[in-house]
């Protein structure tokens, strides 16, 4: 499923590395093609006022759009793994 650029989606997977969890929201700003042929995003993460916090690319299968009924959640940011 190809998602809209630069609208929000909703994680579907952790992804402890780039300090990411299923359930946060993300903004599409790309849809790429990896090196080895798979497809993938590059996203744009916010804190709770609009600020850029990260730019990350990731699979395409580890977001999905947002549904009707789903509600914002705060959450502290945790760091990725050095």
């Amino acid at each position: 499923m190809t998602l809209e650029l630069y609208k929000d989606a909703v994680m579907s997977v952790d992804l402890p590395e780039y300090g990411l969890r299923k359930g946060d929201i993300v903004k599409l700003i790309d849809d790429l093609d990896a090196a080895d042929g798979s497809r993938g995003y590059a996203v744009e993460v916010f804190d709770v006022f609009g600020n850029t916090i990260d730019v990350q690319f990731i699979p395409a299968n580890a977001v999905e759009p947002l549904r009707t009924g789903e509600v914002y959640c705060i959450r502290s940011r945790e760091h990725a793994a050095a």
